[in-house]
């Protein structure tokens, strides 16, 4: 596995990570002793950057990933965020980003995780409530306690990447790019490369749609959010349905599986991009592992290019966009 490191920081990690939140929620029921087995998997194969946030579970996700990297801390890059608020039983209470929940939120997840430091600290959702100014200063004072070593934001718009990098060294944005998710190339990214920001992409396989395994709504499993989530649903699933068919033919016409294909695709659009799929099956990390060592050529490239366009995907990415920062 190689390496790339996050824009200009100095942060060097996996070039592709592991997002562990579909180990405790959203994406269906999980097996935790199998999830573990994932983590030292990927960690065997040389994936380092793990990513989760005190709001997968809730708060559960993080223990799991805590236990799972004890007597291994110095072989992982590890990624937490903060923002989301939730309650004990998994109420969805808002966005904070106030200096005192960013301090406590930090608190809570050292002591969840089991750790010394977070390497990288993102920021989940912005708050519009709070000028990013205070949110990323009280972020830097916790890497001037030695408790964060890099900050990172989620999810932001171009202004307040900017606004954030001006107060504190901002080392990776994160938010969702993949074969259906193309809307970062119009501005976050070439704001991202223009500050030496590190660009983090999640769901690089489209919510696993990417990887053909789901025809309907039905077959998702019970209790996953996709069942609500607008691009599974109706005309949306049928017109993206014809966009995975196409990517489908060009996978097998070089002798990939369709998800291997996606991410191999990410991966390519440069080196200061880093993938975190996702999974919480081993079968499917090798899998995605394995798309790491696939190149594909200048033609494969315009190929996917055609077969999904920017704008080609039918349906917003969530059922409530509010919380985006745009």
């Amino acid at each position: 596995m190689q390496s790339r490191e996050l824009g200009r920081s100095g942060l060097e990690v996996s070039a592709e990570g592991l997002g562990c939140m579909g180990m405790s929620e959203f994406y269906g029921s999980a097996d935790e002793a199998e999830a573990k087995e994932v983590i030292h998997r990927a960690l065997d194969l040389g994936v380092d950057f793990l990513d989760t946030a005190d709001m997968y579970g809730p708060f559960t996700n993080e223990e799991l990933v805590g236990e799972a990297i004890s007597g291994r801390r110095d072989e992982v890059v590890l990624a937490t965020k903060f923002g989301f608020v939730r309650g004990p039983h998994g109420e969805r209470l808002g966005v904070r980003g106030d200096p005192e929940y960013v301090r406590q939120c930090c608190e809570d997840s050292l002591r969840r995780l089991g750790v010394e430091q977070i390497d990288l600290y993102y920021q989940h959702r912005v708050d519009p409530e709070v000028p990013i100014e205070e949110t990323v200063g009280a972020m830097g004072e916790l890497v001037a306690a030695g408790k964060v070593a890099h900050l990172g934001l989620s999810e932001a718009s171009p202004e307040t990447i900017r606004r954030a990098h001006a107060t504190h060294p901002i080392s990776a944005l994160q938010t969702e790019y993949s074969l259906w998710s193309r809307d970062p190339e119009a501005e976050i990214l070439p704001t991202v490369r223009e500050l030496g920001i590190g660009f983090v992409a999640y769901s690089p396989l489209g919510r696993g749609f990417l990887t053909g395994r789901f025809r309907s709504a039905g077959d998702l499993p019970e209790g996953d959010f996709r069942r609500l989530n607008p691009r599974f649903e109706g005309e949306n699933l049928d017109r993206n349905l014809e966009l995975v068919g196409r990517v489908e033919e060009l996978a097998a016409a070089i002798g990939v599986a369709p998800g291997q294909l996606a991410l191999a695709w990410v991966l390519a659009q440069g080196e200061d991009v880093v993938a975190i799929p996702g999974t919480k099956r081993l079968a499917y990390l090798e899998q995605n592992v394995a798309a790491a060592e696939l190149e594909l050529s200048a033609e494969d490239l315009l190929r996917l290019d055609a077969a999904a366009p920017v704008g080609s995907a039918a349906g917003d990415r969530y059922a409530d966009m509010s919380p985006l920062d745009r």
